[in-house]
């Protein structure tokens, strides 16, 4: 039953957090997802429906899981930028904003986004 709260608990901040959070064409959604494994990233429109840019941790480069997760968060920003997307609106996507999500934040502005 515990297990099953918490999940409940992790769909209802993330429900929350999409009511405020939108992608549109001049800010898209930097949406973060965090497996036991690696971590994904994504750049959406939300109006259109549509990935502008995707990559992972899985094919990162780096000694521990966190230098790949900052990695992934600038090749994110290098795509964005090469589509000449500046600004985006960060998706926690409900995860607390410590650790990878955090350091994929980093990454992201240290590769040149702005949010």
């Amino acid at each position: 039953m515990k297990g099953n709260q918490k999940q409940l608990q992790k769909a209802r901040r993330k429900k929350r957090i999409r009511a405020k959070i939108s992608g549109s064409a001049e800010r898209p959604r930097l949406a973060v997802f965090k497996s036991n494994r690696f971590v994904y990233v994504q750049i959406i429109n939300d109006d259109k429906g549509v990935t502008l840019a995707a990559c992972s941790s899985a094919k990162a480069k780096g000694a521990s899981a966190k230098e790949r997760v900052k990695e992934t968060g600038k090749e994110i920003a290098r795509l964005a930028l090469a589509k000449k997307i500046e600004k985006v609106v960060f998706d926690r996507g409900g995860y607390m904003y410590t650790g990878m999500i955090k350091t994929v934040a980093e990454g992201a502005r240290e590769g040149g986004l702005v949010f």
